[in-house]
């Protein structure tokens, strides 16, 4: 499967994809950032209470971003579907997961990496996936 990056502003590519999100009979579409230095895969609270999670209730965590800013997560177990397949995976939920400024979540190592073998490639625009069969 391939992606293509998406444009922020005019100068700004960033390996964005659209996926689904499902915990029981509820699902939503959502962007994510396909980001290889992330740990797990982190997403909006917002996305989480529209799912029907209560997300305080998950166990908390802590992750520090880039400046050593540290932020609190929720973990809960749901499942992601890409290209139509469906992975059940722990993720983490967190206010604002990516600033304010870009609406979007993040996948990482756990939960996403692990599921896929991914190729970035930045003069296509574009990132590609293969699944782990």
């Amino acid at each position: 499967m391939k992606f293509s990056y998406k444009r922020y502003g005019s100068e700004t590519l960033r390996p964005v994809i659209e996926i689904k999100v499902k915990s029981g009979s509820n699902f939503l579409r959502y962007e994510v950032l396909v980001d290889s230095g992330a740990d797990i895969c982190i997403f909006n609270s917002e996305v989480g209470e529209a799912l029907g999670i209560d997300v305080k209730k998950g166990k908390i965590r802590e992750v520090f971003g880039v400046g050593g800013k540290a932020s609190l997560y929720y973990l809960h177990k749901v499942a992601i579907e890409v290209g139509g397949w469906r992975y059940n995976i722990e993720a983490g939920f967190m206010p604002d997961v990516a600033g304010r400024v870009m609406p979007y979540g993040i996948v990482g190592q756990k939960g996403f990496f692990e599921n896929f073998i991914v190729k970035f490639d930045m003069i296509k625009e574009e990132v590609e996936l293969k699944t782990r069969n």
